[in-house]
């Protein structure tokens, strides 16, 4: 299986940014998509954003205006750019890899991609 590494998030109070990192220990196809999921105790695993191989973005409405996602020029490499965080955005969040027509199905089929290892993000009111 693919390694994906991340880096980056922590604590911030409400209003301030943070950034994550995640990269693909190996090449990884010109036709995938990478994103960001996220998981906050007692809820279920969420997209918080997405980035297919062409560059098109897709980011949920709870973040959409704050957050920012973008790729590396190598492609195997995600950024999430969060600004203006509330403390809803408290959770851990994991940055995924599949095939551009697969993506969607991340959610219910984890197993069909690659995961990152997981971060911790909390936001303090």
């Amino acid at each position: 299986a693919m390694e994906m590494v991340q880096s980056g998030g922590g604590s911030v109070e409400a209003g301030g940014s943070l950034n994550l990192s995640c990269v693909a220990a190996d090449s990884i196809y010109p036709t995938y998509c990478m994103g960001w999921f996220r998981q906050a105790p007692g809820k279920e695993r969420e997209e918080v954003a997405s980035i297919k191989s062409d560059g098109e973005a897709t980011y949920s409405d709870s973040v959409k205006g704050r957050f920012t996602i973008s790729r590396g020029s190598a492609k195997n490499t995600v950024f999430l750019e969060m600004t203006n965080l509330k403390s809803e955005d408290t959770a851990m969040y994991y940055c995924a890899a599949a095939h551009d027509h697969a993506y969607y199905l991340l959610r219910e089929s984890p197993e069909i991609g690659f995961w990152g290892q997981g971060t911790q993000v909390t936001v303090s009111a």
